[in-house]
């Protein structure tokens, strides 16, 4: 018999899997609205075609996996524009295949395989991105999970884990605006987690990928943060990526910033294992970071759909307004629950949010909410949103 691996046995199977697992066999019970995937749907910018049409013959080329020397400049020109901090695009930049490959490949080329003598640990919010998970098994740490709540405006309290397990800790992740929730990390927040990583000596990986949808404030950013407070250079690293911004997941295309160390090592790394951005998508990606009106653009299409959410739900106990990004976050009964009877009555798909988490000492964070996705046009997410409306009320009525 194949033997396979078991490093990664200790990871939850993933949401949609599971998702359609407990929707199999179920009859929708109206024309079906998928609020459960937040796959950007609104125009991909007209210069992307263009731009890939013109540049076609270029796929023909081995792409550069640091990234274009234009595409890096562009980078690091919008990071300064944006953020206020100068950033070298020669040592300080890595393009990358899409936030989330960055994200798992800097777990491999950060964390040492012992940490104090000991098997390291990753830190990451609970609910997490999957990937986060994967790369600490991948790493061979321990992925730790720290429980988010109302209570805690929705971030993670790193500063509660034990100095035992902060002292084995090489990496923590953090979402910033947060997925689920939509929670924005604050200079503050962001001052007292890299005063605790100077502390135990531990990086910071900043999953920034929605920072460009917000209502009224752009996120503080922790590399401007750490800059600001003269923290080690390598101390945080920075993902982006064009999929949320620009309304262009299928172009695969983001970036890391941070310490010429890090970025170094990431480079390394990819350049075995990683899929460089073809050259034509590299060109495209290059004028969407130089361009900033479609942002605005995209931003209040968000902006609007979220105020229809306030309006529609608002009033219901289990509804806190995000403060960013394009998902609700909303409490309910039961989170499986409510998806499944959402489903059958009105043909809306959600997600239950323990589908996100896992649970910590007996604990999921996500057991009682269902995440909403607001990709949809503004029409269908009024539509959605009116039947979830619906269904939640009728629950508690029950």
């Amino acid at each position: 018999m194949t033997q396979l691996s078991e490093r990664f046995s200790d990871l939850p199977e993933y949401a949609f899997p599971r998702l359609r697992r407990l929707l199999a066999g179920r009859i929708a019970g109206g024309p079906e609205l998928s609020m459960s995937i937040g796959e950007p749907r609104h125009p991909i910018p007209d210069m992307v075609r263009q731009i890939v049409f013109e540049n076609a013959a270029d796929f023909a080329r081995y792409p550069p996996n640091d990234g274009l020397p234009e595409l890096r400049e562009a980078i690091s020109n919008w990071i300064s524009r944006r953020h206020g901090i100068n950033i070298d695009p020669d040592t300080e930049v890595c393009s990358v295949n899409g936030s989330r490959e960055g994200l798992f490949n800097a777990g491999i080329a950060l964390s040492p395989e012992r940490r104090n003598g000991r098997q390291p640990i990753f830190l990451m919010p609970n609910p997490f991105y999957q990937c986060y998970g994967a790369s600490a098994l991948a790493a061979g740490a321990e992925p730790m999970a720290v429980n988010t709540s109302a209570d805690g405006g929705f971030l993670p309290d790193f500063t509660s884990v034990p100095s035992s397990e902060l002292e084995r800790t090489t990496l923590c992740y953090v979402c910033s605006p947060s997925n689920p929730q939509g929670a924005v990390a604050d200079e503050k927040y962001w001052r007292d987690l890299i005063t605790l990583a100077e502390r135990y000596d531990f990086q910071i990986v900043a999953d920034e990928c929605y920072s460009e949808i917000y209502r009224t404030t752009a996120p503080v950013g922790a590399l401007e943060t750490a800059r600001k407070i003269g923290a080690n250079p390598e101390r945080v690293l920075s993902f982006q990526s064009l999929s949320k911004r620009s309304n262009a997941p299928g172009l695969r295309s983001g970036f890391v910033a941070g310490g010429r160390a890090s970025v170094d090592a990431i480079r390394k790394v990819r350049s075995y294992g990683g899929a460089p951005v073809p050259v034509p998508l590299q060109k495209a990606s290059t004028a969407l970071w130089n361009d900033e009106e479609h942002v605005v653009e995209n931003r209040a299409l968000y902006r609007r759909k979220l105020e229809v959410a306030d309006d529609l739900l608002g009033d219901l106990p289990g509804y806190t307004p995000p403060e960013g990004g394009f998902f609700l976050w909303l409490e309910t009964d039961s989170g499986e629950a409510t998806t499944a009877d959402l489903y059958e009555k009105t043909g809306v798909k959600v997600l239950p949010g323990s589908y996100l988490a896992r649970a910590v000492n007996g604990v999921n964070p996500g057991e009682r909410f269902i995440r909403i996705a607001l990709v949809a046009d503004e029409s269908d997410v009024t539509r959605g949103l009116t039947h979830i409306r619906s269904v939640i009320l009728q629950r508690g009525a029950d």
